[in-house]
């Protein structure tokens, strides 16, 4: 039978998923299968979290790798728990050296924009503070998948095709490792196609046995250090070595009613929660589609005007937290917003590749999980023989020694990943995450706004049409954006574009559990190939 996997000429609906003794949803349904499988082999939230994301790595690689980084929230036993797993730019990794190798600013792709990964790290850490089940046992699914094969879904293909497309202009032999690795037919596998990926199942297997010991000082921290000294690179040994995931208290807001929680900074929610409690201060909003639209991309738009500017480190952040959150302040913000589009005058947002995913058991724990090798595949660098597809995300450093996500050696830069949490009353309520790249704030703000403002279902806020603002008054919607509201927001002022296509509006997955009854709601991504579980 012959068909086109990327053709779909009719709308389609599915439903809000169900269950009360456990879900996992995320955007590849082998990814969702593996935490399930963990789940009801006894494990809780966390374990089913571990897994899915390592099998992320396998099924997903268009995304995410295990030289990704990682965030995570956790709601475990009554109380929350952030965990940062985002690795900082190398001890050699100075102003001095990039622009000694003749850049002006940081490269997209090559050694360079390699900071040390943090997601096995973070699998580790999550592992020994709230798992159940053995370490090494969680990545078994993750390395059956591996090891045997599976075929390739639509949406991965065509991010693999369009990696194949961007790679290949570099002529450098630091990249022939990708294409030996993911493109050893000359092309990107097909829709359908079984892939196979042994080095990457040996390496799952070193990490599972060792803690992930073995990525950050044993064989493979050889494998990587050798790797860039060769090519001259920056990352070291030493570097990986140092490395370890930081405990964090995740911040909030208060919008109608509800706690939303994000990791602090060098993560960027901090931007959804500026837009969030700036439309808490404007109050609640009507029925009239074209002022509430209207308000939510102004509130994003000034939210990221301030996370692009002070978002880094946050030692190196000039106002705090605490400040860019204050009562006092974002009225003011909130006050900046009227009939007309603002036009901010920073910041130029991008898109990039990220796998999320949420969990929940049945004993009340959930997981809101995100990792990420940034653009795509992120940097294009393999080490040979491992698997490892390494991150980019040190691209996001300025080389401005005036700026505050200046580079510098051992440095945490500007991080776009950002996993959501939603309480009340001190109760779970439930994770959500719409990854994306710096599409990822302005996802956050339209699916919880969708679900506490227009009060939708976790499904329905997620099929809802996107918008994405990229610069100035400039804002991008999806193909099937309703026109007469693109033309509403039109005579407000916005500079609206209709993208032929929906693949950069972010990619996302809600878990909800209802207080009385403990009935899990999920909800999983049209845009992608998305599923929810539930048991």
């Amino acid at each position: 039978m012959q068909h086109d996997p990327h053709f779909y000429p009719s709308p389609s609906r599915r439903m809000a998923t169900y269950g009360d003794r456990g879900m996992v949803a995320t955007s590849q349904p082998l990814g969702a299968q593996a935490g399930m499988q963990i789940l009801q082999r006894g494990g809780n939230a966390v374990d089913a979290a571990i897994a899915t994301a390592a099998a992320l790595t396998v099924v997903e690689p268009t995304s995410n790798g295990l030289g990704s980084d990682a965030f995570a929230i956790v709601w475990i036993d009554g109380e929350l728990h952030g965990l940062n797993a985002s690795g900082p730019a190398p001890q050699a990794a100075t102003l001095e050296a990039v622009r000694a190798l003749g850049h002006e600013r940081m490269p997209e792709h090559g050694l360079l924009p390699v900071t040390v990964p943090g997601a096995p790290a973070a699998w580790a850490a999550l592992s020994e503070r709230f798992g159940k089940l053995p370490f090494a046992e969680l990545l078994a699914p993750a390395i059956a998948l591996a090891e045997a094969g599976f075929p390739i879904s639509p949406v991965v293909n065509r991010m693999w095709e369009e990696a194949y497309d961007s790679y290949r202009q570099h002529d450098d032999a630091v990249f022939e490792p990708w294409f030996d690795t993911f493109a050893p037919h000359g092309r990107a596998p097909h829709v359908g196609e079984r892939w196979a990926a042994p080095d990457h199942a040996r390496t799952l297997r070193a990490i599972g046995e060792t803690r992930a010991k073995a990525f950050y000082e044993g064989e493979l921290a050889e494998r990587i250090d050798a790797f860039f000294r060769e090519h001259g690179g920056l990352l070291r040994r030493e570097d990986l070595a140092a490395f370890q995931p930081e405990w964090v208290e995740p911040i909030g807001t208060r919008f109608r009613g509800h706690d939303i929680w994000e990791i602090p900074p060098n993560g960027s929610g901090l931007i959804a929660l500026q837009a969030l409690g700036m439309l808490e201060r404007l109050g609640e909003e009507g029925r009239d589609p074209v002022e509430t639209l209207h308000r939510r991309i102004e509130a994003t738009k000034l939210g990221y005007v301030d996370g692009l500017r002070y978002v880094t480190e946050r030692d190196a952040m000039g106002p705090s937290v605490a400040q860019l959150l204050a009562d006092d302040y974002l009225e003011a913000r909130a006050g900046l917003i009227g009939e007309q589009a603002l036009d901010p005058q920073h910041g130029n947002p991008i898109h990039g590749g990220t796998v999320y995913l949420a969990t929940a058991d049945g004993e009340g724990n959930m997981v809101s999980f995100i990792q990420s090798n940034f653009k795509g595949f992120g940097s294009g660098i393999v080490v040979p023989g491992t698997g490892i597809s390494l991150q980019n995300r040190g691209w996001s450093f300025s080389l401005d020694p005036a700026h505050a996500n200046a580079l510098a050696p051992g440095k945490r830069t500007y991080h776009t990943i950002i996993p959501g949490f939603i309480t009340r009353d001190g109760e779970a309520v439930g994770p959500f995450g719409v990854m994306g790249g710096f599409m990822q704030p302005q996802g956050h703000v339209q699916v919880v706004a969708a679900m506490l403002d227009d009060h939708l279902n976790p499904q329905a806020a997620l099929d809802l049409p996107r918008w994405k603002w990229t610069q100035g008054r400039t804002v991008e919607v999806e193909p099937h954006f309703p026109d007469h509201l693109a033309q509403a927001l039109a005579r407000r002022g916005h500079q609206v574009v209709k993208r032929t296509d929906s693949l950069s509006f972010g990619r996302g997955q809600v878990i909800l559990r209802d207080r009385d009854s403990g009935v899990l709601c999920g909800g999983t991504e049209p845009r992608t190939d998305g599923a929810v579980l539930a048991w």
